[in-house]
């Protein structure tokens, strides 16, 4: 049994009959009354996120996980197929399991948190970022760069994602896979 002062980002907890992993937490200690702990959390069994209040000392049940690097080889439909880079064994998983699938590339790697109880695999962590090519994007406007200004463009994946203007196709750009948000163009 862990206590509140545990809870940590990616953490898997069991919690009202079902897996959860804290996507993200807040320790707050008030002027008046005793501290808690603020969280957001993901069920890994259906992708649902649900905000949770735990007092200060709340003792929660962890789930020991191991994390083992695993290959995207394909999408078919809502499941997704991966193989494991050390011993060549393939599973496949739900769409809700993953963070951004629709960031995903045949070969990329990812990083499988296992439940180590029952085998089973419970989320996928994507990178902090990829890189994709742009298929599909309106020409920039001239004169048009005095703000701020975003159009769609509409990656290799088939996701859309906001990108300044002078973005074109066949140019590569760097997303982040937390907030699908364009950070830069690779050369």
């Amino acid at each position: 049994m862990a206590s509140t002062s545990d809870i940590k980002n990616g953490l898997c907890i069991k919690f009202n009959h079902d897996i959860y992993k804290i996507i993200e937490f807040l320790h707050v200690k008030p002027g008046k009354g005793p501290a808690f702990v603020r969280t957001k959390l993901k069920s890994v069994t259906n992708g649902k996120v649900i905000d949770n209040t735990f007092s200060a000392g709340h003792k929660i049940e962890e789930i020991r996980v191991e994390t083992h690097k695993f290959q995207f080889l394909y999408a078919e439909g809502e499941e997704f197929h991966f193989m494991n880079t050390e011993t060549f064994e393939q599973i496949s998983l739900n769409k809700n399991a993953l963070d951004a699938p629709e960031f995903l590339k045949e070969g990329d790697n990812v990083l499988v948190q296992i439940n180590t109880e029952t085998d089973l695999p419970l989320s996928v962590d994507m990178p902090s970022s990829v890189v994709l090519e742009i298929t599909y994007a309106e020409p920039g406007v001239k004169g048009n760069t005095a703000t701020n200004a975003t159009k769609q463009a509409t990656v290799e994946t088939g996701a859309t994602v906001n990108v300044p203007l002078f973005i074109n196709e066949g140019d590569k750009i760097k997303i982040d896979t937390a907030t699908g948000n364009y950070i830069e163009r690779v050369k």
